[in-house]
């Protein structure tokens, strides 16, 4: 996973907003880490708890999974979509 801190690396692509303990969480990183492995694209995990803000707005859905930006996916993410919208937008 891309260090934030390193500002030469570009923005990721893929952002998974998840919460320790959430096995959609655990499942849906497995499959972004793939995906983004397989089509060279980063990605990032985002803790919800600690931000009030994104605990209040993404706390029932979780994981929520957003490309270059956007919500693309929330409670599962559908592998061939990702991979079809992470090609796509190239």
């Amino acid at each position: 996973m891309p260090d934030p801190a390193d500002a030469s690396r570009p923005e990721p692509r893929v952002v998974v907003y998840s919460r320790p303990g959430c096995h959609l969480c655990e499942a849906a990183l497995e499959i972004v880490a793939r995906v983004c492995a397989d089509l060279e694209e980063t990605f990032v995990e985002v803790d919800i708890t600690g931000d009030d803000d994104l605990l209040a707005s993404y706390a029932e859905e979780i994981p929520v999974t957003l490309v270059d930006g956007e919500r693309h996916d929330f409670w599962r993410v559908d592998e061939a979509r990702l991979r079809h919208s992470l090609s796509a937008r190239r």
